[in-house]
């Protein structure tokens, strides 16, 4: 059927796409394609009969952050090296050029927390969390792709008992540039992009002191966009200060809905949708993307476009649940599913390069949807063209004003030098219905035989296609990974692991607070290697992190459930710690989570409750407990009933639980306290 759209013709509507071939010859400014898929770049106005110019084609952007990869490295192979091609192979599925990842901070920032390299003051660790793995492995994958950091929530000492990263800003400075400096030092990656505080306030002293120590270290290259939440105030402040204007190279805005404002136009600075996209990886969110990518250049001069997030690998009921590009949560079954929006993405990826042009001639069509051009400056030239439909591409934000996408004939007419082309490879996705629905598909290649240099294109409404010169596109592909497996109902972890691969315990996601491995060089029997939760303070937050730390585990659809744990409990007199089951929230909702939770402290009492919080107290009462001593903690929950149990001794039993029916298994203690766990066994069996 889509075979037959492409005529090479005259018809209506002339589009002119011309390249003075003097201009070919122009150097190409450096272009970092991201690895958040988005089409933009720097494009000031046109009307169809302008000659053309070329622009910077920045990024095009996909990111990893706010603990959406949590799972991804607990992947068993060949799938997680399957999964890690299709996000970052060239050539093969998304193709991504920059990978965006969360600096940690120790604290919530969306689906969980990621560790800081520096809990605490005197503290360096450069091989705390998966975001290092994960640069290494794009950078394995693409030696070219572009790195940028950005740091969601901060550990707490650099706010010295305020929940403000700016109370010193020279060692706020020095935190992050240390976390530059030790990517290259322990990972051998080069940082290029390093952002100031994602969708918080900037402080304008902070921001040139940052410039000043990277260039102190030598760091000059590394470039500082600013400032990952609004246009305006920070495009107002650098027109005013022109000391900001000089260090701030990039202006990153959230979700734009495809626009910018003038004072960030009047800057001349490269301008980002720097986050956009959260929206769930079905055809709709495949529409919004395909969408955004062209319309963030051509309505809002945006030369690059970060979707949040690069892949989906978190449990699905936290907060954004597969909102990924595409989906890999199961890592016990290696189950994983390529969603739409990876090959929308390779539409414009895997046909373009960094150093790549947008051309001046891009618009949107007579009957809706929109195209762009792009440019090598040597003759390749790559053009895509979307019709989204306006039921088929919105976004979870911003709201998305009505428009209409209706069938029509587009005419393009190469000339200049573009007019010796003969032939564009063209590949083609139709979305909308799913019973005429084509992903990436490679159509027969567009001879241009006419010499006018013109052809012709048919377009129904969801249709996005791509005419490029470049030869090297492919859609890869693996066999089919294992079938979708629930979590198992009977788990184990006895966390023995001396030289472990990842500083997290496998399939643990944090909550609030963090829980790494754990060697007790004082104690060579049973408990020699724990989960240790090794926050001792708050951090100074992005989201409303609970005030008890807390990892979930398991399958949340776990309703009667055993869970057994040994613990540890570090601080005397006001430590505690607890076991949960049915734990119903998580992410950014932590605060409000409710469940069974079975709570031990080291004044001597236990406590069982409805919620993290306490607010709901079932039971209280007296237990020989202490701190600096083992012991293990039973939880039973079977339909409306629970009970506990201490070191093998029933403490309380017949406590009503009418809510919630299900949820996770969970760890955790009282406050930000040093505690351990040991040997945790849950059966979640029928």
């Amino acid at each position: 059927m889509a075979e037959s759209l492409l005529q090479a013709s005259r018809q209506r509507r002339v589009k002119a796409m011309t390249a003075a071939a003097g201009s070919a010859s122009q150097a190409a400014l450096p272009l970092l394609l991201c690895a958040l898929l988005a089409m933009p770049v720097a494009f000031n106005g046109m009307s169809p009969s302008s000659s053309v110019g070329w622009y910077s084609w920045d990024e095009q952007e996909f990111s990893g952050h706010s603990a959406t990869s949590r799972l991804l490295i607990n992947y068993p192979e060949p799938y997680r090296s399957q999964i890690l091609d299709y996000l970052f192979k060239p050539n093969f599925g998304a193709s991504l050029h920059i990978l965006k990842v969360e600096i940690g901070g120790d604290g919530q920032t969306t689906d969980g927390t990621e560790p800081s390299h520096m809990h605490y003051a005197l503290d360096e660790n450069y091989f705390r969390g998966y975001e290092w793995w994960l640069m290494k492995e794009a950078k394995k994958r693409n030696s070219n792709i572009t790195l940028m950091g950005l740091p969601w929530s901060f550990p707490g000492w650099l706010g010295k008992r305020f929940d403000w990263p700016y109370v010193n800003r020279h060692l706020t400075a020095y935190y992050i540039v240390s976390w530059i400096v030790g990517a290259k030092r322990y990972h051998d990656l080069d940082i290029d992009y390093i952002g100031i505080w994602n969708e918080r306030s900037f402080d304008i002293n902070y921001i040139k002191v940052l410039r000043r120590m990277l260039n102190y270290q030598g760091l000059e290259r590394v470039k500082i966009i600013a400032s990952d939440n609004l246009w305006e105030p920070i495009s107002a402040s650098m027109l005013l200060d022109a000391e900001l204007m000089e260090v701030i190279d990039v202006i990153g805005a959230h979700y734009p809905g495809t626009h910018t404002v003038k004072d960030a136009r009047l800057t001349k600075k490269k301008l980002w949708s720097s986050e956009d996209f959260s929206t769930l990886n079905n055809a709709i969110g495949a529409g919004c993307w395909g969408r955004i990518l062209n319309q963030n250049y051509v309505n809002g001069y945006m030369t690059s476009t970060i979707a949040w997030n690069v892949v989906a690998s978190y449990y699905e009921q936290l907060p954004y649940g597969r909102s990924g590009l595409m989906t890999a949560q199961e890592p016990w079954s290696g189950h994983y599913v390529v969603e739409a929006p990876i090959w929308i993405s390779a539409h414009t990826t895997q046909f373009t390069r960094p150093g790549w042009y947008y051309l001046k001639t891009v618009g949107h069509l007579e009957k809706g949807g929109s195209y762009v051009a792009l440019t090598d400056g040597l003759g390749n030239l790559t053009i895509i063209i979307e019709t989204m439909s306006h039921k088929h591409s919105k976004c979870i934000r911003p709201l998305l004003p009505y428009f209409n996408v209706s069938h029509q004939i587009a005419t393009f007419v190469l000339q200049g030098s573009f007019s010796e082309i003969l032939e564009l490879q063209v590949w083609y996705t139709k979305l909308g219905k799913s019973s005429e629905r084509f992903l990436f598909k490679q159509l027969d290649s567009l001879w241009l035989l006419d010499s006018s240099g013109s052809f012709t294109v048919e377009l129904q409404e969801d249709e996005l296609f791509t005419l490029t010169t470049l030869t090297t596109g492919s859609k890869g592909s693996y066999p089919p990974p294992p079938k979708s497996q629930p979590f198992p109902p009977i788990y184990t972890d006895d966390f023995n692991v001396e030289y472990p691969f990842f500083s997290e315990a496998p399939n643990f996601a944090d909550q609030t607070g963090v829980f790494e491995y754990f060697m007790n060089t004082e104690d060579p029997g049973e408990h020699r290697f724990t989960l240790r939760q090794v926050l001792n303070q708050r951090p100074i937050t992005w989201a409303a992190d609970a005030s008890s730390t807390i990892s979930i585990i398991g399958d949340y659809k776990w309703s009667n459930m055993t869970i057994t744990c040994d613990v540890f409990i570090e601080t005397p007199g006001k430590g505690g710690v607890f076991i949960a089951g049915r734990v119903n929230k998580g992410g950014i909702l932590i605060r409000s989570a409710r469940g069974i939770f079975f709570w031990i402290f080291a004044n001597g009492t236990y406590r069982v409750t409805g919620d993290l919080a306490g607010w709901l107290i079932y039971a209280v009462g007296q237990a020989e407990v202490t701190a600096q001593e083992w012991y293990t903690l039973t939880l039973t929950i079977k339909g409306h009933l629970s009970a506990g149990m201490l070191n093998g001794k029933l403490l309380w039993s017949e406590v009503p639980v009418n809510f919630p029916k299900n949820g996770w298994a969970a760890i955790g203690t009282h406050s930000f306290d040093f505690a351990q766990f040991d040997n945790f066994h849950v059966d979640a069996t029928p």
